[in-house]
């Protein structure tokens, strides 16, 4: 199940670190807030992200486990950038 934070109200949303409350722009180097968190909650027989491709290794990686990914949109040039780790 895939639950959907606004803002800042789910950069906790993790088993590892917690999601920054900005980032850099890839694209322009401004700053980019979040704008959503989206963390997939365990449960048996759930589908999630990593089973949608297979995780290859050397080079061709994709995760492993359920995920938690933070969108954030850059305030300068609008260009959306975001952040993933396991949740």
């Amino acid at each position: 199940m895939i639950k959907t934070y606004l803002g800042e109200e789910g950069l906790s949303k993790s088993w590892q670190n917690d999601f920054p409350k900005t980032i850099k722009c890839h694209k322009c180097k401004g700053k980019c807030k979040p704008m959503f968190t989206s963390f997939e909650d365990f449960k048996k027989g759930d589908k999630y992200v990593c089973n949608v491709n297979p995780n290859k290794g050397k080079g061709k990686y994709w995760v492993h486990d359920c995920i938690a990914c933070t969108v954030y949109l850059c305030e300068e040039c609008f260009e959306p950038n975001a952040r993933i780790n396991q949740a």
